[in-house]
């Protein structure tokens, strides 16, 4: 019996077809469902990106919008911002200023520099929850081998121990409201 090889994905995979875009490079305009499905996103998403002002579209007597032959790299240029951290309001007022004349670029560069010193205290934060979370496990897996397994341990209860010491000043730096905000937990 011949099994076909994990590592070889077939003849039907991105690795043995173009890329996506490569189709498109000389469209003139597009229609909203050709453009989502060369970019990767839905209907609504580029929708979305028109209202927030990345993306513009023109109407045809019959209603459909038609967009530019610009707008599959305008909505790369969008997604890869994205990921970067900027948001649509922000790519909004750059490329409106971009679009009235102006020259943005350090608007941006400042953006990407906020955006940068945000992500470090991040992962400050991140590394003290970390070394908290460490600790709890040590502390956990040496109240664990004292305890009779038919026993509870405590384990949660502990936590709120090592908070008063961390209050009174005896114990491991606190991971306060604040930092458990920023990375994710809801207050």
């Amino acid at each position: 019996m011949l099994r076909k090889k994990v590592l070889d994905p077939g003849i039907g995979s991105r690795l043995y077809n173009s890329f996506p875009n490569d189709d498109h490079r000389d469209q003139v305009e597009w229609r909203i469902g050709k453009l989502a499905a060369a970019c990767g996103v839905s209907n609504d998403t580029l929708r979305h990106y028109e209202r927030k002002g990345v993306l513009k579209a023109a109407r045809s007597t019959n209603g459909y919008r038609s967009y530019p032959g610009n707008a599959l790299s305008r909505v790369q240029l969008v997604r890869m911002a994205l990921r970067l951290g900027f948001t649509l309001d922000e790519l909004g007022t750059v490329m409106k200023e971009r679009e009235q004349g102006g020259i943005p670029c350090r608007r941006v560069r400042a953006l990407a520099a906020a955006k940068l010193s945000s992500v470090e205290s991040q992962l400050a934060d991140l590394r003290l929850l970390r070394d908290e979370l460490r600790r709890s496990l040590n502390d956990w897996d040496e109240r664990l081998a004292k305890t009779d397994p038919s026993e509870p341990a405590g384990l949660l209860e502990a936590l709120a121990a090592s908070r008063t010491n961390q209050i009174n000043g005896t114990s491991r730096p606190a991971l306060g409201r604040r930092n458990l905000k920023r990375i994710g937990e809801k207050p």
